[in-house]
């Protein structure tokens, strides 16, 4: 028996909280990107800090930090921890 699993968009994960990507619905170039920063299907991501104002995300993957506009963010799917 499989557990159902929620998908939410990564700009919805809040500051502090940790998740696995579990899918990157964005233009092949961006996804190519993605990957080169670590972003993968299976990556644990963090929300480091949220700008206000409908500003970017500060990400950790790993030990790599990125900035991503949440526009951005909303094309990564991923699984709460």
């Amino acid at each position: 028996m499989t557990a159902n699993v929620a998908l939410n968009p990564l700009h919805r994960l809040a500051t502090g909280r940790k998740a696995t990507i579990a899918g990157i619905s964005v233009s092949p170039e961006f996804s190519h990107r993605l990957s080169a920063l670590g972003l993968r299907v299976g990556e644990m991501i963090e929300v480091v800090r949220r700008a206000p104002f409908a500003g970017p995300l500060h990400l950790r993957i790993g030990t790599t930090d990125v900035i991503m506009r949440r526009q951005d963010a909303a094309g990564i799917t991923v699984v709460f921890a």
